[in-house]
């Protein structure tokens, strides 16, 4: 590999380390060979996000201008034009490598654009619209790199993980979001539970807010259900990971439910001692082995 494309993914790695620590812990299960192109898929969407929200200082148009000058890069890589870029020679090596579907990428791209325009959603078809770009095509991506005897069968489940993950991700950072001025969770779902932004905007966790957080945790459950079928159907050598990754993020949901819903007091997150565990359980579980499914949310 050449040193300007070992860089490339070694950014990516790092990126994925620093920000997806669930998910990195995870790609450790892989065999090295499908490793470096995981951590490609993510330090390219990772990195796309950080234009997007990880420069308060500049304007929105400002920040759309710098995503629409990395997009056209990007654009230029795929025609084989050479490109100067810290992680992008790594990501255009992936894509070449197994052949991956552009229109994921597109699509990855204009559910960014959205978040420069888009602050929130009316209801949850609207954010199925949204997240269908910024999470389901990342399931789709990473299919041909973790290997599917029967793609067909694997698509769908691939995208209901990837709702399942950034819903998941949605609940917990309830917080974040309003910082960056955005609300994630469905205005109809809200209304249901009689709690308005200005509610959300006091950061206490009220009766009301609980129950919504209940009630968008056991939708992300039926994506979770829905994605669960898919993993024993991967390729052996990678369903540790996948597996691992699934109990790690519906973990999330159940770190959730132990603080008694709210999403204000800390970030949830899986203690360490629990995600070896569970690493280590599923690194030990027979490839083909159903997934069993995350419990109900409790009182």
């Amino acid at each position: 590999m050449e040193p300007e494309l070992a860089q490339a993914y070694e950014r990516c790695r790092k990126l994925h380390r620093k920000h997806g620590r669930t998910y990195y812990l995870a790609t450790k299960l892989l065999p090295a060979a499908k490793r470096l192109h995981v951590h490609a898929l993510y330090g390219f969407t990772r990195y796309a996000d950080e234009i997007v929200d990880s420069h308060a200082d500049l304007t929105p148009r400002q920040r759309a201008s710098r995503l629409a000058e990395w997009a056209q890069r990007f654009s230029a890589g795929l025609r084989g034009e050479r490109v100067t870029d810290p992680l992008l020679p790594a990501v255009l090596h992936t894509i070449r490598t197994f052949d991956l579907d552009l229109a994921d990428f597109d699509s990855f791209l204009r559910s960014m654009e959205a978040d420069l325009e888009v602050s929130t959603y009316r209801d949850y078809d609207d954010l199925l619209t949204y997240m269908e770009g910024s999470a389901a095509v990342i399931g789709t991506m990473m299919l041909p790199i973790l290997g599917l005897p029967d793609p067909a069968a694997g698509r769908e489940p691939a995208r209901q993980l990837g709702f399942a993950f950034q819903l998941t991700n949605f609940i917990r950072d309830v917080a974040e979001d309003l910082d960056r001025g955005r609300i994630y969770l469905p205005l109809a779902d809200m209304a249901r539970f009689g709690v308005s932004a200005r509610d959300l905007e006091r950061r206490v966790a009220t009766s009301a807010i609980k129950e919504l957080i209940r009630y968008e945790i056991e939708r992300a459950r039926e994506h979770y259900a829905k994605a669960a079928l898919g993993v024993p159907l991967l390729d052996r050598a990678s369903q540790a990971c996948i597996r691992t990754a699934f109990h790690l993020y519906a973990g999330i949901l159940d770190e959730v439910a132990n603080i008694d819903f709210d999403v204000f007091a800390k970030r949830a997150k899986v203690p360490t001692p629990k995600r070896i565990r569970v690493a280590l359980g599923c690194l030990m579980t027979r490839p083909g082995t159903p997934v069993a499914l995350p419990g109900a949310s409790r009182a």
